[in-house]
């Protein structure tokens, strides 16, 4: 078996795959074996209490990165390094932000040696800084995404890539009104289920015999989940959050949502999205998120991920999106005063 080794400029090498073979399996730290201390909590009916406060602060990125290819996990020396390249990076608040996937991607890139700088948002007067942000959790695994077992996101469909050109020309036209603008920024919903991470990403659960409730940070959406058996509602009734049935399998909950509105999830999905979420606590401070999405509108075949949940003393605290949104109004008034400048120069004609 063949490697090349990608420099990293902290004291060690990352191995990746070279001629399509894989680089061997790398482990989680050795741990010795120790007698469980630890046993599910169980609520008032013996299912086990999911409640509380749960964070997703995982820096591990949705799609493996190309120069991981092949390397599902990482050494412990190397996610040490990435860690300790991020918190120079981002820690302390003395640099611009970075969200979403953008700080594994920086962060790898700094590491490898390919840049030493890293891209924000989008670099611009506005921007974050990283005080708006927390300093992330790194894990050994290189993608979220479980299956495909390249950790890469299926092929879109034809419809899909129409829909994603034409979503992308949008933006770069002057709005004409705020459905011009993206379901976020009028503060409508983030979607579901959430992915974002290490940016207002906690959610909490309240959960009773009967049902579940499950509350996001971003947009204070809630999903209520019925625990009782009833049907799904009729195929003609869309929801942005769609409709969910959930159910108890040994200690694990079952949630099982159909009835989406188009684009509310990613941005991208169809009105055939189908989502499976398994719940399982795994530990005193950790809950076990696996999802899978199954959108024949949307991607080829169906896929699945991992989110490690960490709960948290923290509360989730109001979040006043629409009374707050002075961003949608400056971006629309913006807007006009293009217009109102690209008229004035027409009438004035060539000099």
């Amino acid at each position: 078996m063949t490697y090349r080794r990608l420099g990293f400029g902290v004291g060690f090498t990352l191995l990746s795959m070279a001629h399509g073979q894989v680089a061997p399996r790398a482990g989680l730290a050795t741990t010795k074996s120790v007698k469980p201390t630890w046993t599910v909590p169980r609520a008032v009916d013996g299912h086990p209490d999911l409640q509380g406060v749960w964070a997703n602060n995982i820096a591990t990125p949705l799609e493996r990165p190309k120069e991981l290819e092949g390397r599902a996990l990482l050494t412990d020396q190397e996610v040490a390094a990435l860690k300790q390249k991020a918190h120079e990076l981002f820690g302390g608040g003395n640099s611009d932000a970075a969200f979403g996937d953008t700080v594994y991607r920086s962060v790898l890139a700094n590491v490898t040696g390919k840049t030493s700088g890293f891209k924000s948002v989008d670099g611009e007067t506005g921007d974050y800084s990283s005080v708006w942000t927390v300093e992330r959790e790194w894990e050994n695994r290189t993608s979220l995404i479980t299956d495909p077992a390249d950790g890469r996101l299926p092929a879109m469909t034809p419809e899909a890539q129409k829909r994603r050109a034409a979503a992308a020309a949008a933006r770069t036209r002057l709005p004409t009104g705020p459905e011009d603008r993206a379901l976020q920024e009028r503060c409508i919903t983030y979607g579901s289920p959430q992915l974002t991470a290490g940016y207002q990403s906690y959610s909490q659960i309240f959960q009773t015999p009967d049902a579940v409730a499950i509350e996001t940070e971003m947009i204070h959406d809630v999903r209520i989940i019925p625990l009782d058996g009833r049907p799904h509602l009729p195929s003609t009734v869309h929801l942005w959050l769609g409709d969910s049935r959930g159910h108890w399998e040994g200690d694990t909950l079952v949630v099982d949502t159909t009835n989406y509105k188009p684009e509310s999830f990613m941005s991208l999905s169809s009105e055939k999205l189908h989502v499976i979420e398994h719940f399982t606590r795994t530990g005193p401070d950790s809950l076990k998120y696996e999802i899978t999405i199954n959108d024949p509108g949307t991607w080829t075949k169906p896929w699945s991920l991992m989110i490690p949940l960490k709960h948290t003393p923290d509360l989730i605290y109001e979040y006043a999106c629409q009374e707050g949104n002075i961003g949608l109004t400056g971006i629309l008034a913006g807007a006009r005063a293009e217009e109102q400048a690209a008229a004035g120069a027409k009438n004035r004609g060539p000099k």
